[in-house]
């Protein structure tokens, strides 16, 4: 069951032996199930911060890359779920090693901590630098361990930009994965901020709220079982996420709110994510 990873279709994880990428790999289970593609366990070995690294060195890196993987694969096949295990052990940065692989993968995904918060800190920076220029979505995976299907809520945020559709139609299929509600989340503000008209806003809000509410009756109408509701909040989404964020599973965000990442962490007095974040790719031009 546990092959080294050609280049093909793949739901990748980058792996760096912490427990928060094993997590990461438990989480993207049942992405690549549904998916019918496989599971791909990536682990960058870090260039030597000086000089080349001797015989010794290069012996000691690749076995503890290879541990790594190995304890991810054997906690991902103890899950008894049909997905084929694929392992990729690369030379290089960790956040480059990622992109590159998602120019063909179907998602990425990484531990909440990051692949560089191996040492139990707080997300380092792969996971920011990953999410603005990954080619395909990007999960940041929360820490505690969940049953994907039982995760709370699936709450998205909107903003009237060009990625709605793509935003929307992850956060449906996650929210039906998963049998869970669904929110999609717009603020009640100005598309434009320079403009101070009260009524304008009022106005733009009106037509972006209607908009959205037919879109999600379209969704609503192929997927009658599930509970999805618009939720127009006051200022920024990110004040109702943090209001809810025992209760929430998911947040999706478009590719261009990729940067909101770090707004949305810490939440809580505990400096960790209570959910998990899905960052979607960029939408194809038209």
């Amino acid at each position: 069951m546990l092959d080294t990873a050609p280049p093909s279709p793949a739901v990748v994880v980058g792996i760096d032996g912490s427990p928060a990428a094993v997590e990461a790999a438990l989480w993207a289970v049942d992405e690549a199930v549904d998916r019918d593609v496989p599971l791909r366990l990536l682990y960058a070995i870090e260039p030597p911060h000086s000089g080349c690294r001797d015989h010794r060195s290069l012996t000691h890196d690749f076995v503890t890359a290879e541990a790594a993987v190995r304890a991810a694969s054997m906690a991902v096949e103890a899950a008894d779920r049909p997905v084929k295990i694929e392992v990729e052990i690369v030379h290089g940065r960790c956040a480059d090693a990622l992109v590159a692989a998602s120019k063909s993968a179907a998602m990425v995904c990484v531990g909440a901590l990051g692949i560089d918060g191996a040492d139990g800190g707080r997300m380092g920076s792969t996971a920011p630098a990953l999410v603005t220029q990954a080619r395909c979505p990007v999960a940041v995976v929360r820490r505690p361990t969940s049953t994907p299907t039982a995760d709370g809520w699936v709450t998205a945020i909107v903003d009237g930009s060009a990625d709605v559709d793509v935003v929307l139609g992850h956060a449906v299929d996650e929210a039906c994965r998963r049998s869970a509600p669904l929110r999609v989340l717009m603020g009640r503000r100005p598309a434009f901020p320079e403009i101070q008209d009260a009524n304008v806003g009022a106005e733009s809000t009106r037509t972006a709220t209607a908009d959205l509410e037919r879109s999600l009756a379209c969704w609503q109408t192929r997927h009658p079982q599930l509970d999805i509701k618009a939720v127009t909040v006051p200022g920024s989404p990110l004040n109702y996420v943090a209001r809810h964020a025992r209760s929430i599973g998911l947040v999706v965000l478009g590719h261009l709110a990729g940067d909101q990442l770090y707004e949305l962490t810490p939440l809580t007095d505990e400096d960790e994510l209570d959910f998990s974040v899905l960052v979607c790719e960029e939408p194809s031009a038209p």
